[in-house]
């Protein structure tokens, strides 16, 4: 591994553990003790959204100011616990085996109840321009990333309860998410229980858990049902391999992160299925995402037709996207250029990332799930394939 990456992952590491994997989140707005004192803004669905994008987009953190504390963000932890299972695989020790039962055991604190299966969300209410979801409702996404980190803990660890309590999660992507069908049959899943938007990388994570389940049980239902949502997204890939974030009229957008989303949860059903149906699909995303997204310096485009901001998300996913498909190898040049220049322009002297860097300033607050935890995950995935 280059030295100035490992330097920089070590930095990373130190700093997160002393923070005890606690941090705000881009989207913790409305914890504010102010917010939650003033009862005629904090019912209004504008001021609430208002307040969210406030909190998010201000190069200057308001979170001390208006009393938003630190928390444990399940997704964050699922990250981590996936970053030292990855460095224990390369290198085993009693310290990395404590933290992998520590982050398993606090994520299985964290679950959703009432719900058909194991499930988890973010402990903040979020105002979205499609819908409003309380804290504590479970999501798709959190609830993928979440799993996946628990069975690649029963995998190091052997422990019965995290595999459990990961292939549990599969019946809440059956029996409690809204599903939107096509002409075909096939179909997206929703991104909660409580709406039906069509987020195409948010359904196709929902497969990927169903993939890795069925990985474990053989149990032909959840390979049926991830097959129908990969064909979905599959059917509204772009010519040029592009796809847009859903398909309201205000996410039409196409990004970076996303589209990595897309391509690794693909492959991951390609991987744990055993049927490659949609290889053309990966091979022509991966195409268009690893020649649209990145710059000859090494920066991380956001959208596909602009550079700014150059968001954390998209370098840590590169790494991830290359690593999962197996072609990390093949585009380490790229990789390591990519990451190089986040870590000389993105990461603080005391070890944490920024969240975003614009073209005329930059958000350098110390996000913990949104930056910390996917550096972490990424370069974790970068010293495994060194």
């Amino acid at each position: 591994m280059d030295k100035i990456l490992e330097d920089s992952f070590n930095r990373l590491k130190r700093y997160c553990e002393r923070e005890g994997y606690k941090g705000w989140d881009p989207y913790d707005g409305l914890t504010s003790r102010i917010f939650r004192s003033l009862p005629l803004i904090r019912t209004n669905r504008f001021f609430k959204l208002a307040w969210i994008q406030l909190f998010k987009r201000s190069p200057v953190n308001l979170r001390r100011l208006s009393l938003v504390s630190k928390a444990y963000n399940a997704k964050g932890l699922g990250l981590f616990l996936t970053g030292y299972c990855n460095l224990y695989r390369q290198q085993p020790s009693k310290e990395t085996i404590d933290k992998i039962h520590f982050l398993a055991g606090k994520i299985i604190e964290l679950q959703c109840n009432g719900y058909s299966g194991s499930c988890w969300g973010y402990y903040f209410d979020w105002q979205a321009r499609a819908f409003f979801q309380p804290a504590n409702t479970p999501t798709v996404v959190a609830t993928s990333f979440v799993a996946d980190a628990l069975f690649n803990a029963f995998e190091i660890t052997g422990e019965v309860k995290y595999r459990d309590t990961a292939l549990s999660s599969a019946n809440f992507v059956l029996k409690d998410l809204n599903r939107t069908y096509d002409d075909n049959g096939s179909f997206s899943f929703s991104y909660s229980p409580i709406d039906h938007t069509v987020v195409f990388n948010a359904s196709l994570l929902g497969a990927k858990l169903l993939s890795r389940a069925y990985h474990y049980t053989q149990e032909q239902k959840l390979q049926l049902t991830a097959q129908k949502a990969v064909q979905f997204s599959c059917d509204h890939q772009q010519q040029d391999g592009a796809w847009s974030y859903g398909t309201l009229p205000y996410h039409a957008w196409i990004d970076n992160f996303h589209t990595g989303f897309n391509l690794e949860c693909i492959h991951a059903y390609q991987l744990y299925t055993g049927d490659s149906s949609f290889a053309l699909n990966i091979d022509k995303g991966l195409r268009y995402y690893l020649y649209t997204f990145f710059t000859e310096e090494g920066l991380s485009k956001y959208y596909h037709n602009r550079l700014y901001p150059v968001d954390i998300h998209a370098p840590a996913q590169l790494v991830v996207t290359l690593a999962k498909l197996g072609k990390l190898q093949q585009h380490r040049a790229l990789a390591e250029k990519v990451l190089l220049w986040t870590a000389t322009h993105m990461q603080d002297e005391s070890g944490y990332f920024y969240y975003q860097r614009k073209k005329h300033f930059s958000s350098k607050i110390p996000y913990m799930r949104w930056a910390q935890a996917w550096m972490f995950y990424a370069l974790s995935y970068y010293k495994a394939y060194d």
